[in-house]
């Protein structure tokens, strides 16, 4: 049968580099043209051929972007959304900064770095695409290209081919497949000394009351700007208390925010805005902001339920949004034992000093 120049409509949320490569070079060799869209089937006519009509509102996540590339004509309509992140290992994605990684790990996640810069420069793609993709680590939100990255990164041919109104031929990719950080020291305003780490989320003592607690990078697309403690504690029925502190300095491309203004936390289905009680300059190169909340107990309880759940943290400044994903590792386990400590009337005594903050004492890191 011969293909060539039937169109490829990509609507994919991702897949394995290995399996978007193969796909990629054998639309190449069959000489086929890609988009991004939705193909909706319709009822066949007689003995007419499949028939199927075409919706440009489609997203094109991951490794799709790389298979677009294949075609010998490549478009993406305006009401499509192509996106890119880095590579990782599939089954350390969902929280990375808690997965442990071997030399051999490394070896393989380099050995497909290579292999997909390969790829590109033989699919005509530009190395910008391939290096925007890289910046973006697996805990950011993946990047949405713009009209104009599409147009400078060589990602559609020129002339484009038209929009179809209806499609023969449809793609989609499977499921995509994806350190060890010793614990900092945090110091609150009553210079209680509170063991916190990246790896997982653990009981730790703050102004001597439990609390549940992980420390993650606060990134810009990959651009390391600092970090960030997320604190949840006891507080009235039906509710956690939540406190977050956070260290800023400026990127290699990312200037220092004057202040953040909104911290909000989403998790479950269930969202929460936290108060920024103050958001100074501690010298020339560091901002650090404390904010704290009640957030409702069924997003910590859904959150911390058997299997892998996400949590975002969203923060606002006058020029920058940031939005980090942590994942759940050790809230399951944990969970329980912050609950027990809740009905402990010492610790109902002692929450004070987290909920009630004094302006000024603003948590900072050594």
């Amino acid at each position: 049968m011969q293909l060539k120049g039937t169109l490829v409509v990509l609507d994919s949320e991702g897949g394995s580099v290995h399996g978007a490569i193969k796909l990629g070079r054998e639309i190449r060799r069959l000489g086929l043209d890609t988009t991004v869209g939705h193909v909706t089937d319709l009822k066949p006519v007689g003995s007419d051929a499949p028939r199927g009509v075409y919706d440009p509102h489609a997203d094109c996540e991951s490794m799709c972007s790389f298979v677009l590339l294949a075609g010998i004509h490549r478009s993406v309509p305006p009401q499509a959304r192509l996106m890119v992140h880095q590579i990782w290992l599939g089954d350390r994605r969902e929280d990375p900064t808690a997965a442990t990684y071997s030399a051999e790990d490394l070896v393989l996640v380099q050995r497909d770095l290579g292999k997909l810069a390969v790829y590109t420069a033989e699919m005509g793609g530009s190395m910008a695409m391939y290096d925007l993709a890289l910046r973006i680590p697996p805990w950011e939100p993946m990047h949405v290209m713009t009209r104009q990255e599409i147009a400078e990164m060589g990602v559609e041919t020129q002339p484009a081919p038209d929009q179809p109104s209806s499609a023969n031929v449809a793609s989609a990719l499977p499921a995509e497949p994806a350190a060890t950080v010793q614990p900092a020291t945090l110091t609150d305003g009553a210079a209680d000394v509170t063991k916190i780490s990246e790896r997982d989320w653990a009981m730790v003592a703050q102004s001597g009351a439990a609390s549940l607690a992980r420390r993650h990078p606060l990134t810009v697309q990959g651009d390391d700007i600092g970090s960030f403690d997320l604190h949840v504690s006891c507080t009235t029925s039906g509710s956690y208390n939540a406190v977050y502190i956070e260290h800023r300095h400026e990127g290699d491309d990312v200037p220092l925010a004057h202040a953040v203004r909104t911290v909000t936390l989403r998790a479950a289905g269930h969202e929460a805005a936290l108060k920024v009680v103050g958001s100074d300059r501690h010298g020339p190169d560091e901002l650090v902001t404390y904010a704290t909340g009640t957030i409702p107990a069924a997003m910590i309880d859904d959150f911390g339920a058997q299997g892998d759940h996400s949590m975002f943290i969203d923060t606002r400044s006058k020029r920058l949004f940031t939005s980090i994903r942590i994942g759940n590792t050790g809230v399951a386990a944990n969970l329980p034992r912050l609950a027990a400590t809740c009905a402990m009337p010492s610790v109902q005594q002692k929450r004070a000093a987290l909920v009630r903050p004094t302006p000024g004492a603003v948590a900072s890191a050594q």
